[in-house]
């Protein structure tokens, strides 16, 4: 299985400043409609410390459409460096392996962090949904959703 062979191999990914490590996490829930997953832990590679996390959901469903596919958290004292969108950046080839032509991340409007984030790595706004209230407990009540879609084919 792909996730056995990703897990042996740490830290996954890696640039300058951060390394992405797979999280034993299990991300898959069949009642949201996400049939699998990865959570990889983000960490400064100096001093090597775990500062937050990136999630890719696999599956589409109507909670999706509104959670989004992929999520990402940075502990308040580490925010605005912009790591959200390195980690980001950091799996677009590992989504590109999995075959994916797109994903779609979603933010709270007033989040304006989140929304750069998904600009600076090439998002495009598509929509601003407003979300049902049987999903709002899935989306932290949140009662609109501005939904990204970042395109992984690459350009020929």
């Amino acid at each position: 299985m792909l996730l056995n062979f990703l897990s042996s191999l740490r830290p996954m990914f890696r640039d300058q400043e951060i390394c992405l490590v797979l999280s034993p996490e299990d991300v898959r829930d069949p009642d949201l409609g996400i049939s699998d997953g990865y959570t990889f832990d983000i960490f400064l590679n100096r001093p090597r410390r775990r500062i937050g996390y990136v999630s890719l959901r696999l599956g589409e469903s109507p909670a999706l459409y509104y959670l989004g596919h992929i999520g990402y958290r940075i502990d308040a004292a580490y925010r605005g460096h912009g790591y959200a969108a390195k980690a980001c950046r950091l799996i677009i080839p590992f989504m590109r392996e999995l075959q994916l032509k797109s994903v779609c991340i979603t933010a709270n409007p007033e989040n304006t962090p989140s929304r750069k984030t998904c600009e600076q790595i090439g998002c495009t706004l598509e929509s601003i949904a407003a979300v049902p209230a049987a999903y709002r407990t899935v989306c932290a009540g949140a009662e609109y959703k501005c939904r990204y879609i970042l395109p992984l084919q690459e350009e020929a």
